[in-house]
């Protein structure tokens, strides 16, 4: 038996807080020591996005990369159709044999006829993975039977895109055999592997696909051993009009359910740990607007932000990735709980906003996607241009300032290189911290169920619409879209954003009961 104490628990958390903060600036204990390293970069790219920067890393190779010994680079890059996967496969021959490994998955468009056959067997393939999968007798495909299924060259709804990843997925297609490849040389790597998967939050494919191949690769095919950190890319106010169908407001909480550990309690308190949030080592969210503003070139944009994205993910044999990693847990572990040894915990402040300028460029930071007044407990910037003056290193602080304040001034480390890049990470922001997040949902208010329906993707298989609110259960989300009681244990006004903290998810077993 435990001995009992009346300790009050009446700590100085503002102190412990800072404490950890300081660690961070003057301590530098997220550095990696002698013990820690090398480090292999892994990415698995979603859609045109993701081919983009997994292209951008092979033909731009950041300074450093794969410069360790025992470092190994591995790309997969997943797409309907072949139209933007080319470039991949033109670019793997920039990278060692033995050191790499390059794939592209072109999945097929299937007609009317075979999708149906796959959705309506979704049930059995669920079981498959899953034992304790609830068969639910009221299950129907969540497609309609007349929805539009566009060419492989056109843009694919979220709940479209998740209904052909699926049945390749589940019917033994090429995807299959892809991330089993592609998890065997993760693991391969004699270095620490870091497994990046990269999307775009607008994209049909990628936001689309995410919230499954995230988890089979993760959960299924690594073990949850290796980190596994998110990489999504804003929309971009510039994109084909096709890309405004106001996906991005069940995307961002698709993700919110899952990264946020009380919100996905509340999830699998229904449906078991098989929704068990994927990204094990984070989240990182990248704005493009600023760019935009500055380039005013779309194409430009994007080979801008995936250059720099590629370089700090990349280069130095991804050390910076990883200190990056340990200082965000660092921070995300509560100060009534800290101790170095501890892995933190996702709260609803899970979005780490990653910016990266050219040092001439350090001024067009702007708003990097969030809302006026951001704060935020620790700010570092990378600066990759050796030694800096304190001029310099004053202009990178200043414009840093101006986008986020802290709890201490940002911290600027001036970092060998040539390629006058400066990487900027603004922790813990939440949903409601974008400057996006409020515009989508007013949107997002005015579609028809149907329009809503197909920018879904996650849980539509257990037939939770997870933006509308929970018809069995008053106040609860997650529509169940075939009428019964599907639904999920995350109050409906904690999606929308209009509270931020979800109830205890021991209340569950009672609200299913009464």
């Amino acid at each position: 038996m435990a001995a009992e104490h009346d300790h009050d628990h009446s700590h100085d958390h503002g102190d412990a807080t800072m404490a950890r903060i300081e660690a961070l600036r003057t301590e530098g204990v997220h550095r990696a020591g002698d013990h820690e390293g090398p480090f292999s970069l892994h990415v698995l790219g979603l859609g045109k996005t993701g081919a983009d920067l997994i292209t951008s890393i092979l033909t731009h190779q950041p300074e450093g990369f794969l410069s360790e010994p025992g470092t190994r680079f591995s790309a997969l890059a997943v797409d309907i159709g072949d139209e933007d996967l080319a470039q991949v496969r033109e670019a793997a021959g920039a990278v060692p044999a033995e050191k790499s490994f390059v794939k592209t998955v072109a999945m097929p468009v299937p007609s009317h006829a075979d999708l149906s056959y796959a959705l309506n067997r979704y049930r059995e393939f669920l079981k498959m993975e899953y034992p304790r999968y609830y068969w639910n007798p009221n299950y129907e495909p969540w497609l309609p039977a007349d929805v539009a299924i566009a060419p492989s060259d056109g843009h694919q709804s979220r709940a479209v895109a998740k209904a052909i990843y699926g049945a390749e997925y589940y019917q033994g297609g090429e995807i299959t055999t892809a991330l089993d490849a592609f998890a065997e040389s993760v693991m391969a790597s004699e270095a620490t592997p870091l497994v990046v998967v990269a999307f775009s939050m607008a994209g049909g494919v990628g936001s689309g696909i995410v919230v499954e191949i995230a988890r089979h690769l993760s959960s299924i095919k690594l073990g949850r051993r290796p980190w596994v950190v998110g990489l999504g890319i804003l929309p971009n106010g510039a994109d084909p009009a096709e890309y405004s169908d106001g996906s991005f407001f069940p995307v961002v909480n698709e993700l919110d359910c899952m990264i946020d550990t009380e919100k996905n309690k509340g999830v699998m308190a229904v449906w078991g740990d098989l929704y068990k949030n994927p990204f094990t080592g984070g989240f990182f969210l990248v704005d493009q607007n600023d760019v935009q503003a500055m380039t005013g070139d779309l194409a430009a944009t994007h080979e801008y932000v995936d250059t720099g994205v590629g370089s700090f993910l990349a280069r130095d044999a991804s050390v910076h990735l990883y200190e990056t990693l340990k200082a965000l847990n660092w921070l995300a572990v509560p100060a009534d709980a800290w101790h170095p040894a501890i892995r933190g915990e996702q709260g609803e402040r899970w979005i780490n906003v990653l910016s990266v300028r050219r040092l001439a460029d350090i001024g067009s930071l702007g708003s990097s996607g969030l809302v006026k007044g951001f704060t935020t407990e620790y700010v570092e910037a990378r600066a990759f241009a050796g030694d800096l003056d304190d001029a310099t290193a004053a202009s990178i602080a200043e414009a840093v300032s101006a986008v986020a304040t802290a709890e201490v001034d940002p911290v600027v480390l001036a970092l060998p290189g040539s390629d006058d890049l400066v990487s900027v990470v603004l922790p813990r922001a939440s949903k409601l911290d974008l400057a996006a997040f409020v515009p989508a949902r007013d949107y997002y208010d005015t579609l028809e169920w149907d329009d809503k329906l197909l920018i879904h993707s996650w849980l539509l298989d257990l037939g939770v619409m997870l933006c509308e609110p929970s018809i069995r259960f008053d106040g609860m989300g997650g529509e169940c879209i075939w009428g019964c009681a599907c639904w999920v244990v995350v109050p409906h006004a904690a999606i929308r954003g209009e509270i931020s903290s979800p109830i205890q998810v021991e209340a569950a077993d009672a609200l299913t009961a009464s």
